[in-house]
């Protein structure tokens, strides 16, 4: 376990994220540049694919950090029966939900009913298929939609905010259940369907395209939010959520709807719009 992890268990998290959103969010033209500038190159950020590639134009960190791709960036896999990687980034890991239990990784796992709060929320899910893609410091980090949806809920679960890095992923004992996430429920017309923004540490907010920013504020206790009748659909390949700074999104889906890409696999890098998975009954 690296020093960074080892510490992480004593750290202020949320002061620290809270630090970190007031320094994402200043426009005192020195201090984002700095960060601009340092954040490029040290992760190597390619800002030739963003829809403004001057990395002086951006009036503070977050939204350099947010920013949108040029057109034709990403494309959508054509493939109509093909569900789409939802971000940039690697796949953490990915397979079958085994006894209601999600792996993490080496000796380390977690249960969908602790990653979405909610046992009866879990059950569609059981003998299901999830994936974990990472997002790193050099990723676009919108993540996107892998399926039409209509979106029915969002349960906004509180928690620590523990690095998502390798190392943490390698060590700290059901990781993405304890930090905190936003759970967003869709229905879609093989079933439900779930993605998970999983914060993490120094990782200031969570926002969605519907109602804007979700963390912080950070919860003290489970919040949902009934989205059913409002109308919201998100079509495949449309814009969801967004991080400030690297973190996760896990994607669930139920059982008998569809296959992993064959080729995809731990560590394997992730391309938003590349196939994830083929429909099974298309």
């Amino acid at each position: 376990m690296s020093l960074v992890t080892s510490l992480s268990y004593v750290l202020p998290h949320r002061l620290l994220s809270s630090l970190a959103r007031r320094l994402a969010y200043s426009t005192r033209p020195a201090l984002k540049q700095w960060l601009i500038d340092t954040v490029t190159r040290r992760f190597g950020v390619n800002l030739a694919e963003a829809a403004q590639p001057d990395p002086r134009a951006y009036p503070s960190f977050n939204a350099f950090f947010t920013r949108a791709l040029r057109p034709g960036a990403r494309v959508a896999d054509p493939d109509p029966s093909a569900l789409l990687m939802p971000a940039d980034g690697r796949i953490s890991q990915l397979g079958r939900i085994e006894a209601g239990r999600i792996f993490q990784a080496k000796g380390q796992a977690f249960s969908a009913a602790e990653l979405l709060g909610d046992e009866a929320a879990a059950a569609p899910f059981a003998d299901g298929l999830f994936a974990t893609v990472y997002l790193s410091p050099k990723d676009y980090h919108r993540v996107h939609m892998p399926w039409t949806g209509t979106l029915r809920e969002t349960v906004h679960v509180p928690g620590r905010l523990f690095s998502v890095g390798p190392d943490a992923v390698r060590n700290v004992p059901r990781l993405f259940a304890r930090n905190e996430r936003l759970v967003c429920h869709f229905d879609t017309d093989f079933g439900p369907m779930v993605q998970v923004m999983v914060g993490a540490l120094l990782v200031s907010g969570v926002e969605t395209v519907w109602s804007g920013v979700e963390i912080p504020a950070y919860g003290d206790r489970i919040a949902r939010k009934d989205w059913r009748g409002k109308g919201i659909v998100l079509e495949r390949f449309a814009e969801m959520a967004r991080f400030n700074y690297g973190s996760t999104v896990i994607v669930l889906l139920p059982p008998g709807v569809a296959a992993f890409d064959p080729a995809l696999k731990a560590e394997s890098p992730t391309v938003l719009g590349q196939v994830l998975a083929k429909r099974l009954d298309r």
